[in-house]
């Protein structure tokens, strides 16, 4: 028998059974793509990370598996990773592998624990989202506050504004009309204003019917909320997501340069381990 030892990380949070959970896989070498799937699938978490050896001058490669589909790059499993990873290694910066290119994650420690990860996301690409009516439609809302703008930084996802945080709280989505809704990894439902901001993020496409925390959709954010001229760039904002379905998190963001040129995007937050365990495969 094979045997491969995961830990589980609550992520965005440094609260045990709230934030985004993470299964985290410290090696993942000796099994095959098919079972990499496998394994989100019967994990069933927004995201499930392997860890393997690095090839392109990282601390660590990682693969990252929502329980459907792989993804380039995700932002609370790269935050969590470095989490578990970074205690053992002990780094002030651990850099990981992702199929998007290198993330770096700089590492905050109170003494021997860490407290705080913040991440340099792969700068996003945008443009105006074609299926934006039927993506209004499948969510229940009239209009978005903002333009409704498509971001890729390896992950996708479309951003919708609603005028509150109680009309946010209010949405029902219909699940099966968002499925049809073409091009969409994920809708990014957001209110708030200054540097305090609530999100809800819908990607049943990819296996996740609303996710806690989103943390490769928060940079991308940042950087809509500045080019809407609702922040400024350079401006750090709050995200408070999960509220809804009982796993409340926190999320930090900011984009920094201009519309034209923007320069670096970042994501923080807190994790906390809280499980460990093993699967014993023939």
């Amino acid at each position: 028998m094979r045997t491969f030892r995961y830990v589980v990380a609550d992520v965005f949070t440094d609260t045990p059974l709230a934030g985004n959970p993470l299964a985290v896989f410290t090696d993942g070498r000796g099994l095959e793509d098919d079972e990499l799937q496998r394994l989100a699938r019967e994990l069933n978490l927004s995201e499930t990370v392997f860890v393997l050896s690095p090839e392109a001058g990282g601390h660590a490669r990682i693969r990252i598996f929502t329980p459907s589909v792989e993804l380039p790059f995700a932002g609370h499993p790269t935050l969590g990773t470095a989490f578990v990873l970074g205690g053992p290694l002990q780094l002030g910066e651990i850099r990981l592998e992702t199929l998007s290119g290198i993330v770096p994650v700089e590492l905050e420690r109170e003494g021997d624990r860490i407290v705080f990860g913040e991440m340099l996301q792969p700068l996003p690409t945008w443009e105006p989202y074609a299926a934006a009516e039927a993506l209004l439609a499948a969510l229940g809302v009239e209009r978005s506050e903002l333009p409704v703008e498509h971001y890729d930084n390896g992950a996708r996802f479309a951003y919708v504004g609603l005028p509150s945080v109680e009309e946010l709280t209010a949405l029902r989505p219909d699940v099966g009309a968002l499925l049809d809704v073409p091009g969409l990894l994920g809708a990014y439902c957001f209110a708030g204003s200054g540097g305090k901001w609530r999100a809800r993020m819908f990607a049943p496409g990819g296996g996740i019917a609303e996710d806690p925390a989103t943390g490769s959709a928060a940079g991308p954010f940042a950087v809509h909320l500045a080019r809407h001229g609702r922040i400024g760039f350079g401006d750090e904002i709050e995200i408070t997501q999960g509220v809804e379905i009982g796993r409340p998190s926190t999320l930090f963001a900011r984009a920094d340069g201009t519309a034209d040129r923007l320069e670096r995007v970042e994501v923080g937050g807190s994790a906390v381990i809280v499980a460990r365990g093993e699967f014993r495969l023939p």
